[in-house]
């Protein structure tokens, strides 16, 4: 009596055979480690290595989106503050606190959002902490001009530094993900006037 064929199996295509090897090579290639992963990015920075994947998705990423939150939803809350009450200290006061909780808010957010296990992007403890601190660095800049007593002048200098911070957010888009010049600054001043007409709603209610 011949004996029975087990029934063939299906084989994996070539294209997935290399995606899977794709994905195998990239988790091998992430250390173990938060130091390890530290040391790797300092790596990346100091030697400009600034086209690589690891470095985009563990460094530019994070950063950018944490400077893009910090920039532009803090914007209400300070200028609504300083077209109510006048004083560029009070301003001041609840910048820094919207700064300081947007940061906390977005480093948690991204930590937790992302184990780094399947995707390869690194600790989320390090991707969190750089997206925290570039939050905290958006909403703080547009910040500090409070401390000027003069509310006119105080704004004035805010209105400059949040122009400097939306050109600065848009070059970084145009050089690490090619995004159009014309089109990022679109996209980028368009999203900020939004908030800053909330602002003035708001501030004049």
């Amino acid at each position: 009596m011949s004996l029975e064929q087990e029934p063939s199996r299906p084989q994996p295509s070539s294209t997935e055979n290399h995606a899977h090897g794709n994905e195998e090579a990239l988790l091998e290639q992430t250390p173990s480690t938060v130091k390890g992963q530290l040391a790797e990015l300092l790596h990346a920075t100091t030697s400009h290595d600034d086209k690589s994947r690891q470095f985009l998705l563990r460094v530019v990423q994070p950063g950018l989106a944490g400077l893009m939150d910090g920039s532009v939803s803090t914007l209400a809350p300070i200028f609504a503050t300083a077209f109510a009450t006048k004083s560029p200290f009070t301003a001041f006061l609840v910048g820094m606190a919207s700064a300081t909780g947007a940061g906390i808010s977005m480093a948690f957010s991204e930590a937790l959002s992302d184990d780094g296990e399947l995707t390869g992007r690194g600790s989320p403890v390090v991707r969190g902490g750089i997206t925290g601190a570039m939050t905290f660095l958006g909403g703080a800049l547009h910040t500090l001009p409070f401390l000027i007593a003069n509310l006119q002048v105080a704004l004035l200098t805010a209105y400059l530094v949040v122009a400097f911070e939306l050109v600065i957010i848009a070059a970084i888009r145009h050089r690490y993900f090619k995004t159009s010049w014309w089109l990022s600054m679109v996209q980028v001043v368009g999203g900020g006037a939004l908030v800053f007409i909330a602002a003035i709603i708001f501030g004049n209610a």
